[in-house]
């Protein structure tokens, strides 16, 4: 893992669980389908929604609409066979469908739909734009009593993205302690590191001087995770962001911080056959 104020190179990542390797070996079995994906992106989101999906989100998976319900909105939407992995595991759509990723008679795109996939909260992947989203629909939740919460994740190639801080500065403006952001920094985007392309650090404090309440953790520990957003919001009158400092790849070591997995196409059953028995291996 790179190096940052608060996890030094060589950190270690807490070993995967049973469950975390079952959502791998998911995401997986859609890779394999599609024959392309964003697989090291997905990766280091899968311990953040699952402990979402898990421990915090309220939601109805056979009524996705409910109105009682905290909205989800995966802002970097390229890392969607995460969110596929664990709305399937949770109800919303078949396991079945995962095999018809980026297939014509699929529901499942390369990038999350709203109205087409049930429990997906907003069509994304122009990156930038999922926080101004959120921030809608937190205004709009406040206006009503009792309703839910929203939770935004971002990547960190994403915090390039000059809308992502212009809304930013309207979430501590209106205040909205109802809304809470997910940054995945696991230090890389596209082609290359963050701190090549257009470095990010002091990433909490660009954070702190846009009027958010900061907390970081690393980004694969289950329990932190899930203590960090039980405590959310983490100031009253202030939105929440939670750095979370993940691997790219993570739980397979060819992936693991490789800029080439980024996004690959014409994957063979070869291919995916190795990535599983590393996956059991690691």
């Amino acid at each position: 893992m790179p190096t940052s104020p608060i996890f030094p190179s060589k950190h270690p990542a807490p070993g995967l669980d049973r469950r975390s390797r079952d959502l791998r070996v998911q995401i997986l079995g859609a890779f394999r389908a599609g024959r392309r994906g964003h697989l090291g992106s997905a990766f280091s989101l899968v311990e953040m929604l699952r402990v979402l999906y898990d421990h915090v989100l309220r939601y109805d998976a056979a009524s996705p609409l409910w109105e009682g319900r905290d909205r989800m909105i995966l802002s970097k939407g390229h890392g969607c066979l995460a969110l596929y992995a664990i709305l399937a595991d949770k109800g919303f759509f078949p396991a079945a469908e995962l095999l018809k990723f980026c297939h014509l008679e699929g529901k499942l795109g390369g990038h999350p739909e709203r109205g087409k996939v049930p429990g997906v909260e907003a069509s994304t992947g122009s990156l930038g734009h999922g926080l101004s989203l959120g921030i809608g629909m937190a205004l709009t939740l406040r206006t009503r009593p009792g309703s839910g919460r929203v939770f935004v994740v971002d990547s960190d190639g994403e915090c390039n993205e000059g809308s992502l801080w212009e809304a930013a500065l309207s979430a501590s403006k209106h205040r909205l302690d109802n809304l809470t952001v997910l940054v995945d920094y696991n230090h890389m985007q596209s082609y290359s590191t963050t701190a090549e392309v257009l470095d990010l650090e002091p990433m909490g404090d660009k954070w702190r001087a846009f009027g958010f309440a900061v907390k970081e953790v690393d980004g694969h520990d289950v329990e932190a995770l899930r203590a960090n957003l039980a405590s959310a919001p983490f100031e009253p009158g202030r939105p929440s962001v939670l750095i979370c400092h993940t691997i790219k790849g993570r739980g397979i070591p060819e992936l693991e911080g490789n800029a080439f997995w980024h996004h690959k196409n014409k994957v063979t059953d070869e291919e995916v056959d190795a990535l599983l028995v590393a996956l059991e291996e690691a």
